[in-house]
């Protein structure tokens, strides 16, 4: 027999903050890269392999002063 378990988190109001600030962070990350992804299919290239999307996306973006805001979370979710 499998079992089941249900858990319930009640974060603090600091980790409230902190988890709103890294899943804003990923899904700014993530619309950029699937908007580079079809941008890319439309002009009739092959999809972009993850080592591309990450060079592009996390370090190009970190360097840059308008996305200077994604070092405050971990690069690990980012990914």
């Amino acid at each position: 027999m499998k079992s089941r378990y249900n858990y319930r988190v009640y974060p603090t109001i600091q980790q409230k903050t902190l988890l709103s600030q890294l899943f804003g962070c990923t899904r700014v990350v993530w619309n950029d890269a699937l908007n580079y992804c079809q941008d890319t299919k439309a002009n009739g290239e092959t999809y972009p392999g993850f080592n591309h999307l990450s060079k592009k996306f996390l370090k190009e973006a970190k360097r840059s002063d308008a996305r200077n805001w994604l070092k405050d979370v971990s690069s690990i979710p980012l990914q």
